[in-house]
């Protein structure tokens, strides 16, 4: 295998990663993981949600966190290109995914949020690591209902900010991958 394919082949894998560790900063209510991920000029449009910086985006996400009691993001197909330049490495990306959430419904209750998501992304490396540059997340198929809670039911992230980090898979898996906050 070529040099060129090799670097290639990593870069799509970091890649990879980086769309897996969104959905875990945004799941596991981590801001300080979601702002290592898009570059500093970024730009992030979730359907008729959010149009703008990705910073505010971010903030935007973390002012929602405290009342959101589940998200889950899984992603299903990825599709990547890779630019490998002398100056800039860049590349293009189409993830398909279905997000499930649990929101408020403005009236005491809950919702349940379902999406089947396609996030068009550029890509750029920056400092040492591939981050997102543009998102553009479009929803195939969007669904509300009222959410069925039983009683008794557990909340596996809290909603309370201060206890985030107590969280199972903080506590279980100890590799820095896993660890709340920016990658090393």
């Amino acid at each position: 295998m070529s040099e060129t394919k090799l670097a290639i082949l990593i870069a799509k894998d970091e890649i990879r990663e980086l769309g897996m560790l969104y959905s875990r900063g945004v799941d596991r209510k981590d801001v300080a993981l979601l702002r290592t991920l898009y570059t500093a000029d970024a730009t992030d449009t979730h359907g008729d949600t959010f149009d703008g910086g990705a910073g505010d985006y971010v903030d935007f996400l973390e002012k929602s966190f405290p009342y959101m009691r589940y998200s889950g993001h899984h992603i299903c197909n990825h599709l990547i290109t890779v630019s490998l330049g002398s100056d800039v490495d860049t590349g293009e990306g189409e993830i398909y995914a279905y997000t499930f959430h649990i929101i408020p419904d403005g009236k005491g209750g809950w919702l349940e949020d379902l999406r089947l998501v396609r996030y068009l992304d550029h890509y750029r490396k920056d400092g040492g690591h591939w981050k997102f540059a543009k998102r553009v997340v479009t929803y195939d198929y969007s669904s509300t209902r009222p959410a069925q809670i039983p009683a008794g039911d557990t909340i596996t992230v809290p909603l309370d900010p201060a206890t985030y980090p107590q969280e199972t898979s903080y506590v279980v898996l100890s590799s820095r991958l896993f660890a709340r906050g920016p990658r090393a």
